[in-house]
């Protein structure tokens, strides 16, 4: 059965350097959580970024809902439905918590349909409704993280993609996170993450995904890929899953 987004025998990479990508594979099922773990320099990120229009698709191809994304700008990927909130989560550190709501939007072209929706992510998420008027820049790293995520669901994705959304946050905060991308999962949006506490980013998962060297190893029920004794090995510190 084709996923909703597919990724088949990708090849991309940094403008005309080598490869990074080298033969990438994925099949992202609608409405679940997907992990991707791997080590560093293993092509995570930048399969993410491939997969958004930010990298150029060498060979292969990327689908999505079964039209080809080759050759498609960010932005209107963006207009399909697929939201990338990347490591440094693109937030517009002077600009108050509003307004990076806003900004989120800025494609709809109905604004009382935006700040509707504003007004929803607020009642959501009430630390952004308690600092709607605080400048983004001066929160702390959960509550960047927080409105980051919760910014995407502005347009209403299908896709959520998250580049490392514990990286620099307290275990109490990371916890928080996952909570949130478990809600957005629960109400029926897709989400595709690469973690770098893969143990976390599996347990909070339905599907693992393991690359190495720009190529997909291994990929099946998340479950299984924690408890895979070669997986454990290699990419999990040899540490049994609780």
């Amino acid at each position: 059965m084709s996923g909703l987004l597919e990724v088949s025998n990708v090849v991309a990479g940094y403008g005309d350097g080598p490869a990074i990508l080298d033969g990438a594979n994925l099949s992202v099922q609608p409405g679940k959580v997907h992990c991707i773990i791997g080590p560093n320099g293993a092509g995570k990120s930048t399969l993410l970024k491939t997969i958004v229009g930010m990298l150029k698709i060498r060979q292969g191809s990327v689908t999505f809902k079964g039209a080809s994304l080759k050759g498609k700008r960010p932005d209107q990927i963006l207009r399909r439905g697929i939201c990338f909130v990347p490591q440094e989560r693109a937030l517009f550190p002077k600009m108050t918590v509003r307004e990076n709501l806003r900004m989120g939007g800025f494609s709809l072209a109905d604004k009382s349909n935006l700040e509707k929706r504003i007004d929803e992510i607020e009642e959501r998420f009430p630390i952004l409704g308690e600092r709607r008027d605080q400048h983004a820049g001066t929160m702390s790293g959960g509550q960047q993280q927080t409105l980051a995520m919760a910014r995407t669901l502005i347009l209403k994705p299908e896709i959520v993609m998250l580049d490392e959304p514990s990286l620099g946050l307290a275990p109490k905060i990371v916890k928080e996170v996952f909570s949130i991308m478990r809600l957005m999962a629960d109400e029926g949006i897709t989400i595709l993450l690469v973690e770098q506490n893969a143990m976390m980013g599996l347990k909070h998962a339905d599907w693992g995904v393991v690359l190495d060297l720009g190529r997909t190893l291994f990929e099946g029920p998340a479950a299984e890929v924690l408890t895979d004794p070669r997986i454990q090995e290699l990419y999990l510190g040899g540490k049994k899953a609780a």
